[in-house]
């Protein structure tokens, strides 16, 4: 059961409409590393966690939490937009749209920069939409639930830290005294889960259910290991060289890196099967009778044998 109150976790309104800004916000909604996105994430590893208690609780405490962010940035969009008719935003993106054609640069892109999302007044009446920036509607395979949790805990700090970056970018995009302090808020959230994911990654290592490499539960005598901690430089140059993953313990305690600097190939040249005649693809040689001669269709061969 969901229990929702009526008041946000937190919000400072925009000083004015800014129907552009509205547009941009949209990505925070429904992008790829979007509050969409985190919330069906964590809530569905949560839902599907078979592990420890700690964890499931952890995970719909965090999910939860998602689903106020998606309302915090939902209303600020609409305080963004209100007051902020299309034929406005439409005037105020001609001078960079004339200023483009001049300049020889893109003006569809321009008009996308400086004017406010049509949906917000068609589809959504002034509203949020669960779409990212440029209207693409949001996606469930966005997320990442593979029952591991180390597996999932990692692709929850990746995650977070794409989302902190976006919120970061935005915040710097605008210079309204509201917008800036709400997007503090969540910046500082991200931060938390930041540092959440790391705690959990290192809990999750010291209880010993999970270590990397991941699934840990893989017999490593079943990979071939001879290859399992070299690197092989696949670039000219070899500055590659200088790094941590070319040389001493490997990360997971089991092995030393290794620095390959002209790496081979250790299969044969590839020897693809000859396409059946059914489907009627291209042979590597021309199908000849038993006299030299081109063969004749298929269907007339099975006509001649009929």
């Amino acid at each position: 059961m969901f229990y929702h109150q009526k008041k946000l976790q937190y919000f400072k309104p925009p000083q004015k409409p800014d129907a552009v800004y509205a547009m941009k916000i949209q990505e925070l909604i429904g992008g790829t590393f979007g509050e969409m996105t985190v919330m069906m994430q964590y809530l569905f590893q949560g839902w599907n966690c078979r592990g420890p208690a700690k964890y499931r609780d952890m995970l719909l405490d965090i999910g939860t939490e998602e689903i106020g962010h998606i309302e915090m940035l939902a209303t600020m969009i609409a305080h963004l937009l209100d007051k902020a008719p299309v034929k406005v935003q439409e005037e105020g993106a001609k001078d960079a749209v004339v200023g483009a054609v001049m300049g020889g640069t893109n003006p569809r892109e321009m008009i996308m920069a400086a004017a406010m999302n049509p949906q917000h007044a068609i589809v959504s009446g002034l509203g949020a939409m669960p779409a990212d920036s440029v209207g693409f509607p949001w996606n469930g395979r966005f997320i990442v639930a593979s029952g591991n949790l180390m597996a999932d805990f990692r692709s929850n700090l990746h995650a977070e830290t794409q989302g902190r970056l976006q919120a970061v970018r935005m915040y710097e995009m605008s210079d309204d005294p509201g917008v800036k302090d709400t997007l503090s808020f969540m910046i500082a959230r991200d931060t938390m889960h930041q540092n959440q994911w790391e705690a959990a990654i290192e809990d999750l290592q010291q209880s010993g259910l999970e270590s990397t490499p991941v699934p840990s539960s893989f017999p490593l005598e079943l990979e071939k290991r001879e290859v399992a901690y070299q690197f092989w430089n696949h670039s000219d140059g070899n500055e590659s060289a200088e790094g941590r993953w070319a040389k001493g313990r490997s990360m997971d305690g089991k092995g030393e890196f290794q620095y390959i600097e002209h790496p081979q190939p250790l299969g044969p040249e590839p020897q693809p099967p000859q396409p059946d005649p059914k489907l009627h693809g291209t042979p590597q040689h021309r199908q000849t009778d038993g006299n030299g001669s081109s063969a004749p269709p298929l269907v007339d061969r099975i006509n001649i044998r009929s």
